[in-house]
């Protein structure tokens, strides 16, 4: 049993407090509206315009005692708490005998003067007590309060009423994501909406949701990105750039940077490339940070983490070299990588070529030194298939990761307009599926189509919303910055 589950007596006794309530005709649940006029912030930022004023307020008892006549509450609202001081004269004996039956947990609507103790306690002096919801479950107690971290995700509710420290890091969420749109919308970007579900899952290589739609008789994937979308969009000629940010799907693993569905954002912009692209992630990041933490310098967990522009920028193959001693502007065949890689133990899979294995030098030897932001930049075409050859070695492709804390934050590129060699892409993609790389791309007709009809020179960008708020919040988990985490049942 749950720490913040009952006994079933405890709940039975609640459950008798409430049919005497239905009894006596005072039924909370009946009540559909309670005029609230302030908070308890409110009231305690502006007390000197507050004192001797009539308040309505309504909240959750968290605490009470009381001594004879006289009881004091503290009442939790949206904000934080205040406390109600309540005496059976000013209210009543029948109301103060019913007010001191109720539970911690109830909600309680407040009408009454503010005031300060005698011990300068801020507080609403109570002139009239009304029962608007009864709890029939029981809170964590309060010294101990909801300490089981997965009872805590799959119980948001009671910990956002126990922990309400938590409800800072969502409302710091919700100032980054209206901090992205902001700076984007500034900058003449139109924010639009594309399908959730559709016959091909595109735009990335990853393992993607299946479901089946039965009108039409036909598998449909939850995207695993809008990337394809937002380029029709550009074919098209919609604004002078586009963008969206919510969630996509991944049917992959679980762990503290990684949930089956997640926030992120993707962002076109016509006529720009990567380079553009790079401007754009660490102005936007920067500018987040500073609205939610008021610098560009930030700690996370111990650590200052510098987001102030410009970030360091440098090319995957000559982080190998940094990393490795390996240069691979020195090797020029699949085999003499694929018996590098061997020497380095890295893992020899079917199709492998020289692309693959640089990559695979990158995320083994490299990543973990990315403590700072930092834009890795070209890597091979093998890994890249919507990305734009570069023009001075084609074997590589306009493209960025940007890291921070170890973890890839954004993903950019000039992006790929040439239909000719997209096609031959998707269909190489196609074979890497079928020899059993299930996060290969599928082939997109439609898709070579609308760039046949004309892309644009295009610069795009993907940011992963979720780890730069964990980074911007000091959470160590991606589940501490998500309302409602993707569990495993319990039953």
């Amino acid at each position: 049993m749950s720490e913040i589950q009952n006994s079933g007596d405890l709940r039975q006794v609640k459950v008798e407090k409430l049919k005497e309530l239905v009894k006596a005709g005072r039924d909370p649940f009946k009540i559909s509206k309670y005029e609230v006029t302030t908070n308890s912030k409110a009231i305690k930022d502006n007390f000197e315009e507050m004192e001797g004023k009539h308040v309505s307020i309504a909240g959750r008892i968290m605490s009470k005692r009381g001594q004879g006549k006289v009881g004091f509450y503290d009442i939790q609202d949206s904000d934080g708490r205040i406390q109600m001081f309540v005496k059976k004269d000013t209210i009543g004996e029948e109301e103060y005998n019913w007010l001191k039956t109720y539970d911690i947990g109830d909600i309680l609507g407040v009408k009454g003067e503010v005031f300060r103790t005698k011990m300068g306690e801020i507080s609403v002096r109570a002139e009239e007590v009304k029962l608007l919801s009864k709890s029939l479950q029981t809170l964590p107690e309060k010294f101990h309060g909801l300490k089981d971290q997965d009872i805590r995700y799959r119980q948001r509710y009671v910990d956002l009423i126990v922990n309400p420290e938590i409800k800072d890091v969502f409302i710091m969420r919700n100032k980054i994501v209206r901090g992205i749109r902001e700076y984007l919308d500034n900058e003449g970007y139109l924010e639009v909406e594309t399908p959730t579900l559709s016959p091909i899952a595109g735009g990335a290589n990853a393992r993607p949701f299946i479901t089946h739609h039965n009108t039409l008789d036909i598998d449909m994937y939850m995207r695993i990105a809008n990337e394809l979308f937002l380029k029709r969009l550009v074919v098209g000629g919609l604004g002078d750039g586009v963008y969206e940010m919510g969630k996509m799907f991944r049917n992959e693993g679980m762990d503290t940077r990684h949930n089956p569905e997640y926030t992120a954002m993707e962002v076109y912009k016509p006529y720009a490339d990567f380079n553009d692209m790079m401007d754009l992630t660490e102005n936007i990041v920067a500018f987040v940070a500073m609205k939610a933490r008021g610098t560009t310098k930030i700690n996370y967990q111990g650590k200052e983490i510098d987001f102030t522009p410009p970030w360091r920028r440098v090319r995957m193959q000559d982080m190998v070299k940094e990393y490795t001693g390996i240069d691979f502007d020195l090797i020029n065949t699949d085999e003499e990588a694929i018996k590098v890689a061997k020497e380095k133990h890295i893992e020899i899979t079917p199709l492998m070529t020289r692309g693959h294995v640089i990559s695979s030098l990158f995320e083994e030897f490299c990543e973990e030194h990315l403590e700072q932001p930092t834009f890795v930049t070209h890597h091979p075409v093998e890994i890249s298939p919507l990305a734009k050859r570069n023009v001075e070695d084609p074997r590589l492709t306009d493209r960025f990761e940007a890291f921070a804390n170890t973890w890839e934050i954004a993903n950019a590129f000039s992006e790929l307009n040439d239909p000719i060699d997209q096609r031959e892409r998707f269909e190489e993609q196609v074979k890497q599926k079928e020899a059993g790389d299930d996060e290969a791309h599928m082939m997109d007709n439609d898709f070579v189509n609308a760039i046949e009809v004309g892309l644009p020179p295009t610069g795009g960008l993907g940011i992963g919303v979720d780890r730069v708020i964990m980074m911007l919040t000091d959470q160590v988990s991606i589940r501490d910055i998500i309302l409602f985490p993707t569990m495993k049942p319990l039953e």
